[in-house]
């Protein structure tokens, strides 16, 4: 019997997990106040939907919530995700998960924890996109990059342009040549498909290629690739929400670090807490601004505004002007194609860094398999400790 999952908030966390899970055929329900995000649901994926208040203790109980295997909490607001989970656990949900955008739940002496609400598994999207862009920064010229072995491995995504040295051949003839890099080709992005590579397959230009290989090997393996090798010195982030202010607290003490902000009191009010953080009260998008500030020169700039357009101008605007690396947040998943193929290094949004946090905790626990979703296609990277008895030891691993 596929477990029982209750979704409680259908904006685009909600709405990209449950997209996700249908496909594994689990038992949905999705609770929702806003009767359009209830519509979209139904149109597009195979679950119950209930338009309604989801901290409702009368619909928690009309739904039988003590059978419910995963209740998710994850509307926009954190009081009513806990005021759910609370009501949840005392109903007898069996897992509880929720989101929650303030952070101070999770500082060591916080008064309030999550635990006292009967939450198994936290997440704070804003942090999950802050860990992801920071991964990114340290990896320069990956447009993603994933861990397995608790880091011992990683998945590093990158993007063939025209003058990748790959461009033509064959994964077979690119192994032969560089046998100094130990590495191995495990999907190729190519006009919005995934392929699963075999030895003759060919690298074309604008592929969206995966390697698998050590931390130590990536940068050469990115080289392989024709990316040029760079360490990052000096970012600048545009906008001071959460996900800028984060990324500066962590970062300020590697790196010399500027955020950009428009609003005159927001920029005051946090360079009190950023001493090592140069804050600039100024327009991202005013171009003599950018020259003053010698744009050319910055090694990798982060838009993290809240209006994501505004993210795209500033990120192909910068990205014109020379800079290295230009890392692009965006909250919807619409433009996540669009942009990756229009010069953008790399995208992260907060909320599918929510989402693949959340399905990596229920497949885990499922199953005991950690799990990486590639978000372009509908693809998994699995994490599977062979047994003694596995046929396939001593094999050959070459697919042909």
């Amino acid at each position: 019997m596929s477990a029982r999952i209750v979704i409680i908030g259908a904006g685009e966390v909600g709405y990209n997990l449950a997209k996700t899970l249908a496909k594994d055929d689990f038992d949905l329900t999705i609770i929702d106040i806003d009767n359009k995000k209830c519509q979209r649901i139904k149109n597009s994926i195979d679950a119950h939907v209930i338009l309604g208040d989801g901290a409702s203790q009368r619909i928690l109980q009309d739904i039988e919530i003590e059978n419910v295997d995963y209740l998710l909490a994850l509307s926009r607001i954190d009081e009513v995700n806990l005021v759910v989970a609370k009501s949840a656990f005392e109903m007898g949900a069996k897992k509880i998960i929720c989101r929650l955008r303030n952070t101070e739940y999770s500082h060591r002496n916080a008064i309030i924890t999550p635990e006292q609400f009967g939450i198994n598994h936290v997440v704070f999207p804003e942090r999950s996109a802050q860990n992801e862009i920071e991964k990114l920064i340290r990896q320069p010229s990956a447009i993603d990059l994933e861990d397995f072995k608790n880091g011992a491995i990683q998945m590093v995504g990158i993007h063939l342009d025209n003058s990748s040295p790959l461009i033509g051949r064959n994964i077979e003839s690119i192994e032969s040549s560089n046998p100094y890099i130990p590495h191995k080709l495990v999907l190729i992005i190519r006009d919005n498909e995934g392929i699963i590579p075999i030895n003759q397959t060919i690298f074309k230009s604008d592929d969206l290629a995966y390697f698998i290989g050590k931390p130590d090997e990536i940068p050469k393996i990115q080289q392989m690739a024709g990316k040029r090798a760079f360490k990052v010195k000096n970012i600048m982030i545009l906008g001071a929400g959460k996900i800028g202010r984060l990324l500066a607290k962590s970062l300020e003490s590697d790196f010399d670090v500027r955020i950009i902000e428009n609003n005159h009191e927001k920029a005051k009010k946090i360079g009190q807490n950023l001493s090592d953080t140069l804050i600039l009260d100024a327009d991202g998008l005013d171009i003599d601004f950018l020259t003053s500030e010698n744009i050319q020169d910055v090694d990798c700039f982060i838009a993290a505004t809240e209006n994501e357009q505004t993210n795209i101008l500033a990120s192909l605007l910068v990205k014109h002007y020379g800079v290295k690396q230009v890392i692009l947040h965006i909250s919807t998943t619409n433009y996540i194609r669009a942009v990756r193929r229009i010069g953008i290094d790399a995208v992260v949004s907060k909320n599918i860094s929510a989402v693949h946090d959340i399905i990596n905790y229920i497949r885990s626990d499922q199953e005991s398999i950690p799990v990486s979703k590639i978000e372009d296609v509908d693809i998994d990277a699995l994490e599977i400790t062979v047994s003694p008895n596995s046929k396939y030891l001593e094999q050959n691993m070459s697919i042909e």
